[in-house]
């Protein structure tokens, strides 16, 4: 009898609660993003450096999925979510990453379509330290949002701005292969 009371009671626990450990980090399962929009962990895993950690990074969806063609063309709402976990990282470098991670997976044609936007999405950051926690939101009608530290930083418009920004992790070029599977929920085994 104690274990069904147990069981019924996780049952009526918000499902933010219900979390993932990745490297010390609880990764949430599931969460709302919008009124009534809820989105599911695809998958998470740590961005490495040389032999340092960065940080955690994770990918929400409408539906979980493994194909990258699927994940871009996917309706609804996403969310990229980066806890640090490494002492700080400079804004240079954070904004010398986007800027690379846009020209390694998109064609110089696209890049020079995308760059305006992406000179206004370097100036919302800021030099993060440990913990600190950069959300980069999917809203349909919105475009991209910019969260750090649950302080809405700005917006860019366009749905392709946002999937140039998905490449950066899930492109042919990926900031990290070994993030790239995890944030796509593949397995070792896979």
């Amino acid at each position: 009898m104690p274990k069904l009371i147990i069981v019924f009671l996780i049952s009526l626990l918000p499902s933010q609660l219900l979390a993932r450990d990745v490297a010390g980090v609880d990764i949430a399962e599931q969460l709302t993003i919008t009124p009534g929009n809820h989105i599911f962990l695809n998958g998470a895993g740590v961005r490495s450096k040389f032999v340092f950690d960065i940080y955690v990074g994770a990918l929400y969806l409408k539906k979980p999925s493994k194909d990258i063609n699927e994940i871009l063309n996917m309706d609804g709402p996403k969310r990229i979510l980066m806890h640090f976990v490494y002492d700080e990282v400079e804004k240079e470098k954070l904004t010398d990453g986007w800027i690379d991670g846009f020209k390694n997976n998109n064609s110089a044609e696209q890049f020079a379509q995308l760059n305006e936007r992406l000179q206004k999405f370097n100036s919302y950051f800021i030099t993060v330290k440990k913990n600190d926690v950069i959300m980069l939101d999917y809203i349909p009608g919105v475009g991209t949002e910019i969260h750090i530290n649950n302080d809405v930083k700005g917006s860019i418009p366009g749905q392709d701005f946002y999937h140039a920004l998905l490449k950066v992790w899930l492109g042919e070029i990926p900031a990290d292969p070994e993030l790239k599977k995890a944030m796509l929920g593949i397995t070792a085994s896979e």
